[in-house]
């Protein structure tokens, strides 16, 4: 592929940053509850408050939707992310309630869209589990199996019967979720919470939350914010403060690329009937879908980690493209004179379970963290369910599901710079012996 005139991102490939950027705050105020973060999670959490009557603030340092929320490949999940045989073997009586909880998360976000008239070019063709060798087609058979133990609703198929591209094995689509404009997703659930009584405030850097005489008191720059409850829904962020538990997250910087856009006949010719997302069943996966504008956004397939707090802001690597570009070019050979436009990344959050995760640090203090890259769905839904529980007082039974009692965090095994090689390594021999298998059968075909 050719990579020599990628425009590098600062913040998304998929929308501009918003023209009607909020004031910062400025003085002191008091309210009910305050929101820290303005990516999904927080604005829902402020947005249900606001419909159920509640005085709430949303502080957020940039602006609403700047972070992962509006960089991230656009796939809405109906399943939980991580590796799902490792999940089960560790969680395996959490595992209906955590499939239960991506469904239901899947089903909140298209009743989002359509109750805020978001146009976000929502495709309900759901994602797949694809196989790029007969190894990780295994793979996939176990996850569905489980998946459908646990309710799930999957189904596997041939690389023709699900409508995917042919230079993969086959698959299994998650029958729940699809694909959109994360982008103007995110825009559309600011618009929304900014039609609402809330008070937003951007450019608003919180540096501290504190206790005081059962309230929670957050600083900034300009001013403080006293609450009753404040919830901390700034997930890859969450370390700058200490009032945050050790080890809640990991902060990952991933990477996502688009192509020029593609002649549609050379599109149909893939066999790419469905529309579905792709993933792949690597240890690091490797993401594909189409867009609207006839393009492919493809991505991650290295993670680099975050050390020091603040995070830094930063641009994708061209060398971590370059390679995200020569893996485009094997799974589409047919298109691998195709350019790239652009390129872009963000932080996400890793736990050390691969769970997503909420809590409270005490009777004023909630949080929710860390989808584990299916924030998409489950960042709106979660943040809805914990205003839920601030307004009733009960949790409801998918939040129960993700709750933690103690906020105590073993340290993430494999997440250093050492571990992320390792499994980078892995993945990349596997590609190589499978490759070999499949040019030995080729081969193999052309001697007979």
């Amino acid at each position: 592929m050719k990579t020599g005139g990628v425009q590098y991102d600062t913040f998304s490939g998929w929308v501009d940053p918003p023209a009607d950027v909020r004031p910062s705050l400025s003085g002191d105020l008091t309210c009910d509850v305050a929101v820290v973060g303005g990516g999904l999670g927080g604005m829902s959490t402020a947005l249900r408050l606001a419909e159920r009557g509640r005085d709430v603030v949303l502080l957020e340092a940039e602006f609403c939707g700047h972070g992962a929320s509006s960089r991230n490949a656009g796939q809405l999940a109906g399943a939980p992310g991580g590796d799902l045989q490792l999940l089960n073997l560790f969680y395996r009586k959490k595992m209906p309630g955590m499939i239960r909880l991506a469904e239901h998360a899947a089903h909140h976000v298209e009743d989002l869209i359509e109750k805020h008239d978001i146009d976000c070019g929502y495709e309900r063709s759901g994602n797949v589990f694809a196989a790029v060798s007969r190894g990780q087609m295994g793979r996939v058979r176990r996850v569905a199996k489980l998946l459908r133990r646990a309710g799930g609703d999957v189904e596997l198929g041939t690389t023709e019967s699900l409508g995917i591209p042919h230079g993969f094995v086959g698959g299994m689509r998650e029958n729940v979720g699809g694909i959109m404009n994360p982008g103007l997703f995110t825009a559309g659930v600011r618009r929304a919470l900014l039609g609402t009584p809330a008070q937003v405030f951007e450019r608003t850097k919180v540096t501290g939350v504190a206790r005081d005489r059962g309230q929670a008191v957050i600083t900034t720059a300009q001013g403080e914010v006293r609450a009753n409850k404040v919830v901390l829904a700034t997930n890859a962020y969450a370390g700058e403060w200490d009032i945050t538990p050790p080890r809640l997250s990991v902060p990952i910087w991933v990477i996502e690329v688009e192509t020029e856009p593609i002649d549609p006949a050379r599109l149909a010719a893939l066999g790419w009937t469905s529309r579905s997302g792709l993933v792949t069943q690597h240890n690091i996966m490797e993401n594909y879908r189409l867009t609207p504008r006839g393009t492919i956004v493809f991505g991650v397939r290295r993670l680099e980690r975050g050390r020091t707090y603040p995070l830094p802001a930063k641009k994708p690597d061209p060398a971590l493209v370059e390679e995200l570009a020569q893996a485009f070019a094997r799974r589409f050979p047919a298109l691998s004179d195709v350019a790239l436009d652009r390129a872009w990344g963000g932080w996400i959050a890793i736990t050390s379970s691969w769970l997503p995760l909420a809590g409270q640090l005490d009777e004023s203090i909630y949080y929710s963290i860390a989808c584990n890259g299916h924030g998409l769905a489950q960042a709106p839904y979660v943040g809805s369910l914990i205003a839920d529980l601030i307004v009733d007082g009960e949790r409801h039974e998918d939040l129960a599901a993700l709750w933690v009692k103690k906020a105590e965090f073993p340290r993430p095994m494999m997440m250093g710079p050492l571990g992320l090689r390792t499994i980078w390594a892995v993945d990349r021999f596997n590609d190589f012996v499978n490759g070999s298998r499949r040019n030995a059968l080729r081969g193999q075909r052309r001697s007979a």
